[in-house]
């Protein structure tokens, strides 16, 4: 009788961020000062059907939560393309979302409204696979453009977030929203802590 594959365990590190991982992340007038954030380094799972190593940067207080919810996703070997900090894309989040990189932290606006902070600005929002997960904003731009392949979300395919998947579940375990169920303007790579 085959022995089952044993689920891959997550491995985390906890530190505080060193200046060179927040870089052109971190902006004058950011809401939250440098040592309330925390750098996670990471287990993962890829969609190369391997384990690799990433690096996220996030509030101090979503540490627990996000623990919690990557250590699921890994179980689930669920893949992830890429967990690579802001500052590795100069801050830009345009660049990051065009190479499907899982991140947290950037002090920046929303994507679309310049007028307005990101939740990401606080470290309490992720974006997942954002390729496999566009955002859809006001005007109808796609968000980034690789996405637009992705917007027909059935069947699901690697990497999608669904409704009843894995990671839809465990971040709703940890009271997270996902911006998957606003009907208007759907994001579906975005989890905050407060729905924003």
């Amino acid at each position: 009788m085959p022995v089952p594959a044993v689920a891959p365990a997550l491995v985390a590190e906890v530190s505080e961020v060193p200046a060179g991982k927040l870089g052109a992340s971190m902006r004058p007038g950011c809401p939250v000062p440098a040592e309330r954030l925390r750098l996670i380094r990471m287990n993962h799972w890829g969609f190369d059907g391997k384990v690799h190593r990433g690096e996220m940067v996030v509030h101090q207080d979503a540490v627990e939560p996000l623990l919690y919810v990557f250590g699921r996703a890994l179980e689930a070997r669920f893949p992830i393309r890429r967990m690579r900090v802001a500052a590795d894309y100069g801050g830009d989040d345009l660049a990051s979302m065009a190479d499907d990189n899982t991140s947290a932290f950037n002090c920046r606006p929303v994507t679309g409204d310049p007028g307005r902070l990101s939740r990401h600005a606080w470290g309490l929002a992720v974006d997942v696979n954002p390729v496999e997960n566009p955002y859809v904003d006001r005007r109808g731009t796609v968000h980034p453009p690789a996405g637009r392949a992705y917007l027909r979300r059935h069947p699901a395919r690697p990497g999608m977030i669904t409704e009843d998947g894995v990671p839809a579940r465990a971040f709703r375990h940890v009271g997270w929203h996902w911006g998957g169920e606003w009907w208007s303007s759907p994001d579906y790579q975005h989890f905050s802590a407060d729905g924003g």
